[in-house]
């Protein structure tokens, strides 16, 4: 019996939908990005990107547990001495809530080469209106 792998133009890519109000951002998280890198497929191989496309909408009402929205912080750097910048999580949902989603869905990924081509797949949107209509996004199901 021989050992199958994947190959980048046998993949077929399905869209999924994912409606982020009430969720967790963490199980929204490794959800997301099982679905990314296709660990949900029969053909999943590490090597080889066979994911699907995700949609994330409603990111302005996603949930964090415990006291994640004052403690956990973002941090920017020019790399000028002197201009290291912080903001927590709660700061950031106001400004960006589609940057929150994004990082923990990156934070979930591997560290590889992969990463980059993987993480373009996902596109998050503020509120319920999103572009992707077109390709005709299935739902996701997300448990709480």
């Amino acid at each position: 019996m021989k050992t199958w792998i994947a190959k980048q133009d046998e993949v077929k890519r399905a869209w999924w939908i994912v409606d982020a109000t009430d969720l967790t951002l963490g199980r929204l998280a490794t959800e997301v990005a099982n679905v990314l890198r296709g660990k949900n497929k029969p053909i999943f191989t590490p090597n080889v990107d066979c994911g699907d496309f995700v949609v994330v909408i409603n990111s302005d009402k996603i949930k964090m547990t415990g006291n994640k929205a004052v403690q956990k912080k973002y941090y920017s750097h020019t790399r000028f001495f002197g201009s290291l910048k912080e903001k927590s999580a709660a700061q950031m949902m106001i400004d960006d809530s589609t940057f929150v989603i994004s990082e923990a869905v990156r934070g979930m990924l591997p560290t590889n080469k992969l990463s980059t081509s993987i993480l373009k797949k996902l596109k998050v949107y503020k509120n319920a209106e999103h572009i992707h209509a077109v390709q005709k996004p299935l739902p996701l199901v997300i448990k709480h």
